[in-house]
């Protein structure tokens, strides 16, 4: 059995990299609450550092969804996060710089460069590795991830700070991402060049209508990879990325995006400090605290997957299962907005683990990015959708910070957050229409790109 599940051994370590990639970018929500305080950092202040991440994560995403093209998934993954590792052992040090903020605010910025190939690789792995009977489960698994790294790494991280000081944070989780990488290079393999993956789970693949042959690695030379590999290095160029904005479906996904990526930043930025400071928590009940609507939220991110292939297989309509569960999940997650009429805190855990549930089962963005990108221009159109989601990184976190510090209380700061799950289900219905594989017009010098209109 084992042996015809290799497509599930890669999207274990793409998950493992994308929990990893969410763990290092909230080490500042953990030791936000300490380190402010020692290093004189206000709530406006601590909102720039939230958002420096996301400034080069966007402003990375399109030049690293071209990387990926070029170079594919496992060499743009590695370098990516050997690079981020590095970064975030140098934060623990920002206080012997002499400018800590500056220090800190540099190194945010360059851990969200240093992260941004995690998103357009992980799309084209999807892609290449699975039929579309089974990318809901896939792409929900994969996007289980941000909510399995709080859940184990936030009450880590909490312990680190309450026992060490916050410094340890960042030290021992910039020494786990090398770790990592060391596993990243050994064991990924694209389809074409897998040294185990048999001829019967290979033509399952293809028979469902897995893109195989975009898994070939620039420089691989296992027979399946090698017919391929000239035109996965020649990779995409910008001159295609307006030809996208072309497609209403596309963009009505990406503004779905922005506003799920919204409540996610909220999560991975200021919930603990929510906890602490709008909740009397302290900062090691908050790192334990924070990991429940986590986990609420990685179990509805991975029974989306399930629901919506189901949703599939009845219907056969990619529309109805994919906004369905969409829908559904971003409804629940405006319950966030009632925190501010309850008082008990057992209450705000519970309508916070509702809302973050809701968000999970609402987030099936890569599975659809999956379904509908171009098929020769999977990387590119990763990088446009991370990208324009995560400019909400940079909104979200310095809105809140605004918010919270003329207020003196996050009550609005909850209402922007859960405004903005209403605002993505008008998206998916008003904009996006039918969900089906992009067709695009590219005018260039290079072949035009086989594209069609199917599920695959």
């Amino acid at each position: 059995m084992f042996k015809n599940n290799r497509r599930y051994v890669i999207l274990a370590l793409i998950t493992i990299v994308l929990a990893f990639s969410t763990g290092d970018r909230a080490t500042l929500s953990v030791a936000g609450p300490h380190m402010s305080k020692d290093l004189g950092i206000d709530a406006v202040g601590m909102g720039w550092l939230f958002s420096a991440f996301a400034w080069a994560y966007v402003l990375a995403h399109i030049p690293a969804g071209l990387m990926v093209d070029r170079l594919g998934a496992k060499r743009s993954v590695l370098i990516g996060l050997v690079l981020w590792s590095i970064t975030t052992i140098l934060m623990g040090g920002a206080s012997w710089m002499v400018h800590p903020f500056f220090a800190l605010l540099v190194l945010r910025f360059l851990l969200g460069a240093f992260e941004s190939p995690v998103g357009p690789s992980s799309g084209r792995v999807i892609a290449a590795w699975f039929p579309s009977s089974e990318r809901g489960v896939a792409g929900a698994i994969f996007n289980s991830a941000q909510y399995i790294s709080l859940v184990i790494f936030t009450p880590l991280m909490g312990w680190l700070d309450h026992r060490f000081g916050w410094e340890h944070i960042f030290s021992v989780m910039g020494v786990l991402g090398l770790l990592l990488a060391v596993l990243w290079s050994r064991t990924y393999f694209a389809p074409g060049a897998h040294p185990s993956l048999g001829q019967r789970e290979r033509d399952h693949m293809v028979a469902g209508g897995a893109l195989v042959e975009l898994g070939a690695e620039p420089g691989e030379t296992a027979a399946a990879g090698a017919k391929t590999g000239a035109r996965a290095a020649h990779g995409t160029t910008l001159s295609e990325l307006g030809a996208l904005f072309k497609s209403r479906m596309l963009v009505g996904i990406f503004i779905a995006q922005y506003c799920i990526t919204s409540i996610t930043w909220f999560f991975v930025s200021w919930f603990p400090t929510y906890l602490v400071q709008g909740r009397g928590f302290t900062i090691l009940q908050a790192g334990f605290v924070a990991a429940l609507p986590a986990l609420c939220g990685c179990v509805g991110g991975v029974s989306t997957g399930f629901f919506s292939d189901h949703l599939l297989k009845r219907t056969g309509s990619l529309t109805i299962a994919r906004k369905t569960p969409i829908t559904i999940g971003l409804l629940l997650s405006a319950s966030i907005i009632a925190c501010n009429y309850v008082s008990a805190d057992w209450m705000v855990v519970a309508l916070m683990s509702l809302a973050f549930f809701g968000k999970g089962f609402g987030s099936l963005g890569w599975t659809v990015v999956a379904d509908t990108a171009p098929q020769q221009m999977i990387g590119l159109t990763g990088g446009v959708f991370n990208a324009l989601g995560n400019m909400a990184g940079i909104v979200t976190p310095v809105a809140i910070g605004y918010l919270v510090a003329g207020s003196k209380s996050f009550d609005s700061a909850l209402v922007y957050v859960g405004v903005h799950g209403l605002i993505a289900i008008a998206a998916y219905w008003l904009i996006v229409g039918r969900i089906e594989r992009a067709t695009v017009s590219v005018q260039s010098s290079r072949p035009p790109v086989p594209l069609s209109h199917t599920a695959a």
